[in-house]
């Protein structure tokens, strides 16, 4: 499958309480690191792992979804010549790889993840 869908992930208001949600609805275990991003291990090999975090000041809360890709910067560059808009990125993610964000026509949020080799 090309361009798989590799990661989910909840922005909330009140971290604290979207943690505790998530955790107590689905069975989640939410491990935070020390970044403050806590990573969702549903202690399952089916599905795609995901994380839950804190809102950006301004940026109002949200659920998105990355897609793999190969070059950031060419899926960046092909969301704006269909209609949609750079939002940010590329951005490292320490050493597991970068990302970035685009805006599509109707204004939903979808990241990009590029994995290091």
């Amino acid at each position: 499958m090309a361009n798989p869908v590799v990661h989910f992930e909840i922005a909330g208001r009140e971290i604290g309480k979207s943690r505790e949600f998530y955790s107590e609805m689905f069975g989640w275990n939410i491990q935070v690191n020390k970044n403050g991003y806590g990573m969702i291990d549903t202690s399952s090999d089916v599905g795609i792992r995901g994380g839950v975090m804190q809102a950006p000041q301004g940026v109002p809360p949200y659920v998105t979804f990355y897609v793999g890709v190969d070059d950031l910067e060419k899926y960046l560059e092909r969301a704006e010549t269909l209609g949609g808009k750079k939002l940010m990125g590329p951005m490292p993610v320490g050493e597991m790889g970068a990302f970035a964000m685009f805006m599509d026509p109707d204004g939903l949020v979808i990241g990009l993840f590029k994995e290091n080799a």
